[in-house]
């Protein structure tokens, strides 16, 4: 059952990550305009399996600043327009949790959900925030969602000074499917570029929203706050991508709805 063991990330695990977002071997640039890059892994290009990298250079945004937006859920729930839901489900270590997540998928595609192991560090001017999917009892695969599989995703926050940082996101997930390559261009063309634009632009408007929301609530800061009930490793297996549904959805077309742009929600 080794393969199915549960282990929360070590100081190696976030070394082989940060290692993993500074790598340039094996990455194909497919976007770089305005100060954002995209590149892209592709590892079984018929089942639509990649890696995808991203990376803002926010210029008025402290790597601080850039940490609290990507832990605060409530905030997420703000300004991230594909959010459907969102909640933690418990605690592991005052630096590992886990919890649940679901977004809206480019029509007419099913959307999708994930539990992940979450896991935090921040050491000097680098902050990290990373996950893998697990599978918990309680929390079965929804009749109406596809539940994905995040093979590793997370983010590395580099301070470049007191209001500057470098935010690269990296992620390996595998929606289960075989998904139309219009998907995979949409998400390195558009889709990327757009969500770290709004990640900055979200950032920019924290501070205000925060004095109005809890202002000294961050568990992830200070782990004396977090009232989570503690979740056993032992309720916890590996999700393991080939015990879920596979759906084809590769013969899907574009809606037409999705083709623009779209305007960028402001978060309240």
């Amino acid at each position: 059952m080794s393969g199915d063991a549960v282990l929360i990330p070590d100081d190696q695990a976030f070394s082989n990550f940060k290692s993993e977002c500074n790598s340039v071997e094996g990455w194909n640039l497919t976007y770089n305009k305005s100060g954002i890059t995209v590149w892209i892994h592709i590892l079984e290009e018929e089942k639509s399996l990649h890696k995808i990298k991203c990376r803002i250079v926010c210029k008025d945004v402290s790597a601080d600043t850039m940490y609290d937006v990507l832990h605060d859920i409530e905030y997420r729930k703000k300004w991230d327009a594909n959010v459907i839901e969102t909640f933690d489900i418990g605690k592991l270590t005052v630096n590992a949790d886990v919890g649940y997540y679901s977004w809206k998928c480019p029509k007419p595609l099913k959307n999708r959900d994930v539990i992940t192991l979450r896991s935090w560090l921040a050491t000097g001017s680098d902050y990290i925030i990373m996950n893998y999917s697990v599978k918990h009892a309680k929390y079965p695969p929804k009749k109406e969602m596809v539940r994905a599989v995040s093979i590793q995703t997370g983010y590395l926050i580099h301070s470049n000074g007191p209001t500057s940082c470098t935010l690269t996101y990296l992620a390996q997930v595998d929606p289960r499917g075989s998904l139309p390559k219009w998907v995979v261009n949409k998400s390195s063309q558009f889709l990327a570029p757009k969500a770290m634009k709004k990640i900055n632009k979200a950032c920019l408007k924290y501070r205000e929203w925060k004095q109005k929301h809890s202002p000294g609530f961050k568990p992830w800061l200070y782990p004396e706050q977090n009232s989570l009930s503690n979740v056993p490793l032992s309720e916890l297996c590996i999700q393991h991508a080939d015990s879920l549904e596979n759906i084809d959805e590769s013969g899907l077309s574009e809606a037409k709805e999705e083709r623009g742009e779209g305007s960028d929600e402001e978060a309240n």
